[in-house]
């Protein structure tokens, strides 16, 4: 399921190793990564979600767990930002979705009765539940990692938090970050490693990657402002963009006609949505100037409750974890702050 705006083939991008964002604070789109999680984290033969001795999905809190802990071993220091509300401009967006989701899950459905790959359309069919954020957000304070609920989107609040300098990068496979203006953004954090491409016995080797919106703006020859009306005319989550207009044609145009009233002058926009009302949301997205940045030691005895007695989780596996936590995330007594965080 395509999510954001598609611009990738425009952009550049830098293969960046975990050992090099050691110390740096990386905000972590919340609904993203989980997304990730639950479309990645399955039964390779059936598609099946992880449950636990009861029944309950635990791809979302594997992913978090044992995924997250990796970067917190690595010196990341991670934040997660969560959306909030969405905005009215996102209705169509998500219908949409949920249609995809149910056609996806249908096809996904037949396709196990036949004994055919049905990964892809299980992967399709991941849907994030209120109660999986909740447990998610939990299992992270319990980890001592920090969550902060955005008023809208997560990929604004992630780039209002870079440009102020308190964290180094947005974390997200999205691109609308740097619509949104965040001056970094690294990609492939979650789902770094092997992969195999859909519907192809094919493996790729996926390795983290930085953008430097700066560097994409200077390589393109255009403003943010200009990226941003690209973006809308090849489509966001706000708009479906200009049929036949790809990210080539969409950079010709802007390039060609300047202004977005002379771009729109140029094409046939189709959609009951005013453009303007789009930029400016890109320009202009709610969010929250204050906040509270904080880690604390992990809580060993609240983790093995939750992943052991409530979920299932292997006991071994979870110590091996909390002492990695324990280890990268303890407090000095003689110091009354977390500054030694990770050191």
């Amino acid at each position: 399921m395509q999510v954001g705006v598609q611009i990738g083939d425009l952009i550049p991008k830098k293969e960046i190793s975990f050992q090099e964002l050691s110390g740096k604070i990386i905000g972590i789109d919340g609904y993203n990564v989980s997304y990730q999680f639950l479309a990645r984290i399955r039964n390779k033969g059936t598609g099946k979600l992880l449950r636990d001795n009861k029944g309950q999905i635990t791809s979302h809190l594997t992913g978090i767990f044992y995924r997250i802990s990796r970067f917190v071993e690595f010196g990341i220091k991670p934040v997660f930002i969560w959306d909030g509300k969405p905005p009215k401009l996102k209705r169509k967006t998500i219908m949409n979705r949920r249609i995809t989701r149910a056609k996806a899950k249908e096809k996904w459905m037949k396709a196990l009765e036949k004994g055919e790959d049905a990964m892809t359309y299980a992967q399709s069919s991941s849907k994030l539940t209120l109660k999986m954020v909740e447990e998610s957000i939990q299992l992270l304070d319990y980890m001592g990692i920090p969550s902060i609920k955005a008023p809208s989107e997560g990929e604004a609040q992630l780039a209002k938090m870079v440009m102020e300098g308190c964290i180094w990068a947005s974390s997200s496979q999205d691109w609308d970050s740097l619509l949104f203006n965040s001056p970094r953004l690294v990609r492939n954090l979650s789902i770094t490693g092997k992969r195999k491409l859909p519907k192809k016995q094919v493996y790729i080797n996926i390795k983290p990657e930085i953008v430097e919106l700066n560097k994409v703006l200077q390589n393109l020859g255009i403003t943010r402002e200009q990226l941003i009306t690209i973006g809308i005319l090849i489509g966001t989550d706000y708009n479906i963009g200009v049929k036949g207009v790809g990210p080539k044609t969409a950079l010709r145009l802007i390039k060609k006609y300047k202004t977005n009233k002379r771009v729109l002058e140029n094409v046939k926009w189709e959609e009951d949505i005013d453009f303007e009302e789009v930029f400016d949301f890109f320009l202009n997205p709610p969010v929250i100037n204050k906040y509270e940045i904080k880690w604390k030691e992990p809580n060993a005895v609240k983790l093995m409750e939750f992943m052991v007695e409530e979920h299932s989780f292997s006991e071994k596996r979870v110590e091996n974890v909390i002492n990695i936590l324990e280890k990268r995330m303890s407090v000095p007594k003689t110091k009354k702050t977390l500054e030694d965080f990770f050191n």
